[in-house]
């Protein structure tokens, strides 16, 4: 039995799929056979999404293209370097990994995304776009400079080409003597519908009014003239010569290609072959369609991106895994809490503008992007532009607020730096997916904000303990006069009750959560505040939610440093710059001498897993917390409370 038919609830039977170790095998393969493979490909990257969970629909669109480059390119010897790599569980199947699958992106399982580290076929690590035509150049250079005859390949989405990177990366490799073939997967999708000129620009061209107009007209008038029609037959094609992707590539110095069908195989794996021995840039343009062969998928590439992890029970074959039953309301995700309270200010104020690279769905802009079109912007995969764009726009009064995760706002640094916070400028960054973010690992976690962000003048940096006050920050951030910064987590809060007004809350002002008599005091930051609730019920210890790390309450640290031996800082950021350290160099600077512990991501980069199995892991959890604090604890405290407070 299937989920929507096409799912299948056990393995399919992949007979000719199961002989292959490596791609080697394909290159002997008849194309009878070889349709065989990309048949039985496509069934076992469904059922195996449907164990594991994980991206979905931009795998489903390149089965055959990945099929023809493993046939045609003699990997691993040849590089094949993936944008993003969204699109990358085909290969991760053709390369060894087939049956490791159903466990992508769980704890200690394959990576969500290419890596190095877990095979030679991954010739380069991903996460984020438009990484891959740089370096792929690079690889091809280096061939070059080692005189090494490989081919090097980059497959990058139309989305991810909507990029400036990727763009400064074609206008150098058109210039240079190196073997690099660019492939094109044009499916006019990234995980949102795609923005911007370059997706759109020749559909257009070609449908707009004036060109319809000009050329039936001008048939109208050329048809009493003998040979004028093939005249102006080759005129047209001539026009659309200079607006077609051939002479946009072709002038930037590649060899194009295209564009052809992305889905027919044979002509795939000979276009190829053609290509390979071709030397320069070369340029493959191919089309396909996201979510190819699962109909669900291909009628809504946006919502089947990726899926969840699918269960057998007894009601239906193949379900999604739910959520238990409780009788209390819904708890909302930050996300959702950004999104409601973006509509309200809104409304409350007319100079505010929305702005996302490319993340509308998952900063929950939806309902926004449709209730104020014209005060709505996404820029496409371009996070630099998205930074100073606000500059600009708070530049002439406007109230900018720029939706963006974590991990993405790196991209966007410089700007933050030199065209924000140098001017003093009024934006605020609505940060998502802050701390430790899950199954797509360490490409994706948000584990540096606090640190890049506490170091800039000027900046204010806010984090909630729980949906409320993330919605006060948010008003907070957003009424201070230059830039500011609330940090959030994926997914859902502690489920505290979310007022419906707009009131700031306090910048720098810390809240006493709970007074302990032990001589212990935890300092929490954002997420952490949860358990640290809990470890200081159980070590009967003082607990602040601090709330704000820039700028930080200096009078509740002092008071802290007053009243106990122990400072324990709590923060899901890396601990070397972070809010830890802002509260041991307060204390430095004010001669405070007290024995302080830094609890906090680890220097290292936090592998894939669900979030808690990766708390666990960094001894953030309550119970990760509780013993560092007794380890940190004079031995007779050890075995019961955390000792008696210092008298005052």
């Amino acid at each position: 039995m299937k989920l929507f038919d096409d799912i299948p609830v056990e393995r399919p039977a992949t007979p000719l799929l199961d002989t292959l170790e490596t791609p080697a095998a394909l290159r002997a393969m008849s194309m009878t056979q070889l349709l065989q493979v990309a048949d039985e490909l496509r069934a076992y990257l469904l059922y195996s999404v449907g164990v594991s969970g994980g991206h979905f629909g931009a795998g489903l669109g390149v089965v055959e293209l990945t099929v023809a480059l493993h046939q045609a390119l003699e990997t691993p010897h040849d590089r094949l370097v993936w944008d993003v790599g969204h699109q990358a569980y085909p290969h991760k199947i053709l390369t060894g990994r087939r049956e490791a699958m159903q466990r992508i992106r769980q704890y200690g399982g394959l990576a969500a995304f290419p890596r190095r580290a877990e095979s030679e076929y991954d010739t380069f690590g991903v996460g984020h776009s438009s990484t891959s035509i740089s370096a792929a150049l690079g690889m091809a250079l280096a061939a070059r400079t080692r005189g090494e005859q490989r081919r090097v390949c980059a497959v990058i989405g139309d989305g991810a080409l909507t990029a400036g990177m990727a763009f400064e990366a074609l206008a150098h490799a058109g210039h240079v003597d190196a073997n690099l073939l660019v492939v094109l997967n044009d499916n006019e999708m990234s995980i949102s519908e795609n923005v911007g000129g370059i997706a759109s620009y020749l559909a257009r061209i070609l449908a707009s009014k004036p060109y319809t107009t000009m050329r039936e007209g001008g048939k109208k008038v050329l048809s009493h003239l003998p040979g004028a029609l093939e005249l102006a037959r080759r005129t047209e094609e001539h026009m659309k010569g200079m607006v077609s992707p051939a002479t946009l590539f072709e002038e930037m110095g590649f060899n194009y290609i295209g564009p052809i069908d992305g889905h027919d195989l044979p002509l795939l794996v000979q276009t190829l072959r053609n290509m390979r021995d071709l030397e320069g840039p070369q340029f493959l343009h191919v089309k396909t369609r996201k979510g190819k062969g699962f109909l669900p998928a291909e009628a809504d590439p946006i919502g089947y991106h990726a899926i969840t992890k699918l269960e057998k029970n007894d009601e239906a074959p193949l379900a999604p895994v739910a959520p238990q039953p409780v009788a209390k309301k819904k708890k909302k995700k930050y996300c959702n809490v950004f999104g409601d309270w973006l509509c309200d200010m809104a409304a409350a104020d007319e100079r505010l503008i929305g702005i996302t690279p490319a993340m509308r769905e998952g900063s929950d802009l939806i309902r926004f992007s449709q209730e104020y079109p014209e005060r709505y912007f996404d820029v496409a995969i371009a996070e630099q532009h998205a930074v100073t764009l606000a500059a600009g726009l708070a530049c002439e009064g406007m109230k900018p607020v720029v939706a963006i995760y974590s991990t993405f706002l790196q991209r966007g640094y410089d700007q933050l730096i030199h065209d924000v916070a140098v001017q003093e400028l009024d934006v605020t960054f609505a940060i998502d997916r802050a701390g430790l973010v899950g199954e797509d690992g360490p490409t994706h976690h948000g584990s540096f904000d606090l640190a890049y962000l506490r170091c800039v003048p000027g900046m204010v940096v806010l984090a909630p303990a729980d949906e409320a006050e993330c919605r006060a920050m948010l008003s907070a951030a957003y009424h201070h006069p230059g830039p500011a910064a609330v940090r959030y987590p994926r997914g859902t809060g502690p489920g505290v009750e979310i007022p419906g007004h707009l009131e700031p809350l306090a910048i720098g002002k810390a809240a006493l959560r709970r007074q302990g008599s032990s001589r212990v005091a935890l300092l929490a930051f954002g997420s952490l505040n949860s358990a640290a609730a809990e470890v200081a019920e159980r070590l009967d210890a003082t607990h602040f939610n601090m709330r704000s790390i820039k700028p930080l309450d200096r009078d509740a640290v002092l008071a802290a440093a007053d009243d106990h031996d122990l400072l324990v800082t709590l923060e899901e950021n890396v601990t070397a710059g972070g809010a830890g350290s802002a509260v041991n160099e307060l204390l430095v600077a004010e001669g405070v001498q007290v024995e302080v512990l830094n609890l906090g991501l680890p220097d290292a980069f936090v592998e894939h897993g669900k979030p808690a199995e990766l708390l666990a892991e960094c001894g953030l959890d309550a119970g990760g917390i509780e013993a560092s604090i007794r380890d940190r604890l004079p031995r007779d405290d050890q075995d019961g409370q955390a000792g008696e407070a210092r008298p005052a």
